[in-house]
């Protein structure tokens, strides 16, 4: 994985709205209208989120006539786990 990409990943899960909202998606796809019920946040802001979350990759957005329907894109998260398990052998007990 590009460094830029896993750092992008990275930065955009460091961020607890943006966690949810991938908890969210992980039980299939919603609207930004969706999403935002959710949330005690501006529209503005949940479109902000949701930039982050697609310009890491983690996220796509669809069209379907006049909806946007968001989805949760795995592939990038599976790159930051395989990340993080090459550092799992210095954690575990032996």
């Amino acid at each position: 994985m590009r460094r830029e990409l896993l750092d992008a990943t990275f930065a955009a899960l460091a961020d607890p709205t943006r966690r949810a909202m991938l908890t969210r998606l992980a039980a299939g796809e919603a609207t930004m209208t969706e999403l935002a019920a959710l949330f005690d946040i501006s529209q503005p802001a949940i479109s902000k989120h949701l930039k982050v979350l697609e310009r890491a990759g983690v996220i796509s957005r669809g069209r379907a006539a006049q909806r946007r329907p968001c989805r949760l894109e795995a592939h990038p998260l599976k790159a930051a786990t395989d990340w993080l398990d090459h550092f799992r052998a210095s954690w575990e007990a032996p």
